[in-house]
């Protein structure tokens, strides 16, 4: 038994917020079921390159564990099959733009009078209220108002440097994750379902908490500092004989060890460092002293030694030395799972793990319509309607279903 096991979510998401979100609650073994529009379905899946044989990377990370249906929403057809399929479900989840599902005859309001148990889950650039709510968002957008771009790179003054990972994405997506299981929650108590509404931007708000703390105590904006901590030290990267390796030493038990180990303890002494708040005041000197000391022998040697004496310390890896860790691939970070029509193709596995219901990528992401007619069946539809739904081009069916 799953965590989530009987639970029947509709996803309307596509790109990459929303699809993170129906992604953990498949893997905590939800039965998802993504309706992807005609024609083309997901962007993610012109996503290419890189791809697996005929598939995008991009669309089998994000989808996997999921089943798939496809429907054109212009037609009468394809809305009849939605309002079916949300008649008794447990979730939907979308990421449109405002108006588009109300547009349509799917706004919340009316999907609540038919269902009061649904819980209607939006995830938008920058939320349902506000006056940017009808603004569409991307992650770049949202990184760069949200302040995370300046506060990523080496300097002041350099030109914004993005996140290298989809970071108001991936974060609204597990923000959206959250909301619902707590809605599930209330929905057991109280027995109604309701709105739950989330953004990128928020999602990249909230990646600021000690940089806010800074700017709300202080009234000043910090600014990027390459691999260093805002307010400990030392905490960032150092430079080893052959290559780079990040430390910890950053409260006064691990910056005494750290100190003795590199055979400077009268560092710990020196005026310029003898509190973290004076190592902040001197950052720079900080960080030159033990450079000159890190570069005195290799990253294996010192990541030996620093593990030996207590003090946190670990490799920077590259994303395929990262998936090649053994602790990566103790914890099932790395996995197979079987995909329809490329056999077992190798994804990302669920971060998350539990005692006694344990999650888990199931299955490889669907072909475009890959699930149509076995979804359709479950909900009441004779196979002579599906046939004639698919002749007036309502649904899609994998094979049928235009893939470009």
């Amino acid at each position: 038994m799953t965590a989530l096991a009987g639970l029947k979510v509709v996803d309307m998401t596509h790109i990459m917020a929303g699809p993170t979100c129906t992604l953990m609650l498949a893997d905590m073994g939800a039965d998802v079921i993504k309706v992807e529009k005609l024609a083309g379905g997901d962007d993610t899946r012109r996503s290419i390159p890189p791809a697996i044989g005929d598939q995008s990377a991009a669309f089998l990370m994000m989808n996997r564990s999921k089943r798939g249906i496809a429907l054109d929403l212009r037609t009468e057809g394809g809305k009849q099959v939605l309002r079916r399929l949300l008649k008794d479900a447990d979730v939907l989840v979308e990421n449109y733009r405002r108006q588009t599902l109300p547009k349509l005859g799917f706004d919340y309001e009316s999907l609540r009078a038919e269902n009061p148990g649904l819980i209607y889950c939006a995830i938008s650039g920058f939320g349902r209220t506000g006056p940017y709510k009808d603004r569409g968002g991307f992650d770049l957008v949202t990184q760069a108002m949200s302040g995370i771009m300046s506060i990523t790179g080496t300097r002041k003054g350099e030109p914004p440097v993005k996140c290298g990972a989809p970071l108001t994405d991936i974060t609204a997506g597990l923000l959206a994750t959250i909301g619902i299981l707590a809605a599930l929650r209330s929905r057991e108590q109280t027995g109604k379902g309701q709105m739950v509404d989330t953004s990128l931007l928020e999602a990249g708000a909230i990646q600021t908490y000690w940089q806010s703390a800074i700017t709300l105590a202080t009234g000043e904006a910090p600014g990027p500092m390459g691999s260093a901590h805002p307010l400990n030290a030392p905490y960032q990267a150092f430079e080893a004989s052959d290559g780079w390796i990040v430390v910890g030493g950053a409260n006064e038990t691990n910056w005494r060890r750290l100190v003795e180990l590199l055979g400077v303890p009268e560092l710990a002494a020196d005026p310029r460092f003898e509190t973290n708040a004076q190592r902040m005041a001197h950052l720079g000197e900080l960080e030159a002293a033990l450079n000159e000391q890190f570069r005195k022998r290799s990253a294996e040697d010192w990541l030996a030694a620093l593990e030996a004496a207590g003090v946190p310390a670990g490799p920077v890896y590259d994303i395929a030395e990262m998936h090649r860790d053994p602790q990566i691939l103790a914890r099932d970070m790395v996995v197979e799972v079987e995909h329809s029509t490329l056999g077992p193709v190798k994804t990302l596995g669920l971060p998350i793990k539990f005692s006694d219901t344990p999650g888990g990528p199931r299955w490889g992401a669907p072909l475009l319509g890959q699930d149509t007619r076995a979804v359709l069946l479950e909900h009441g539809y004779a196979e002579a309607e599906i046939d004639a739904l698919a002749q007036a081009g309502a649904i899609g069916e994998a094979g049928g279903a235009t893939q470009e």
